[in-house]
């Protein structure tokens, strides 16, 4: 009896060893939710972007992350982000903050959180709570509040486009203040935005309700 006790315990444990060696290995399952896992996640980040071999856009930012799989692919910054842009000189003449920041296919941003946007070029500094920048077709754009301040007026409104220098742009339900010529001649036309150094409007402001 004792002697047939022990031939069952020792097939028991044969078999227990036959089946664990069977087993398939462990598999992860992180290639299932490759659309919420970054495939990389980079802190203190100081980037270099370049077009045509120059360099154009510095990225800082405390977090990076890279999503390759998403439809379509972004990278997040969710700590916040500060972008500069340069001339060919590699002089910095504007650059954007935000609390958080996404960019979608390479060239789709959106910033949400305290948006500031500082144009030396133009004297331009502009303020939303979300932006939207498109490089492609090279505009930014807004259905938050924002307000543009110019060296010769300041715009409020709820929605509006410009394009990248800020020079040209349409803001909805929009109220604002310009100071008035100084020529009273020129008294019919305290409304018309006034004149660049070469003379021409280089904005157009429009003003829609709806």
């Amino acid at each position: 009896m004792e002697s047939t006790i022990r031939f069952i315990i020792i097939c028991m444990v044969a078999s227990f060893t036959l089946a664990c060696s069977n087993e398939a290995p462990p598999v992860s399952h992180l290639e299932d939710n490759r659309d919420s896992v970054p495939v990389m996640t980079t802190y203190g980040v100081s980037k270099l972007v370049t077009d045509s071999g120059r360099v154009t856009y510095r990225i800082i930012a405390e977090e990076w992350r890279v999503f390759d799989k998403t439809e379509p692919p972004r990278q997040e910054f969710p700590k916040g982000l500060f972008l500069e842009r340069f001339d060919k000189n590699f002089k910095m003449n504007m650059y954007i903050t935000t609390d958080s920041a996404w960019c979608y296919d390479q060239y789709l941003w959106k910033m949400l959180g305290h948006v500031v946007i500082i144009d030396k070029l133009t004297q331009t500094k502009f303020y939303t709570e979300e932006l939207f920048w498109n490089m492609r077709e090279h505009r930014f754009y807004s259905s938050r509040h924002m307000h543009i301040i110019k060296p010769d007026r300041e715009l409020q409104g709820d929605r509006f486009t410009a394009n990248e220098q800020l020079t040209k742009y349409h803001v909805w339900q929009s109220k604002g203040f310009m100071p008035m010529p100084s020529d009273g001649n020129d008294s019919s036309s305290g409304g018309a935005p006034a004149p660049s150094e070469n003379g021409q409007n280089q904005h157009s402001d429009s003003t829609k309700t709806s």
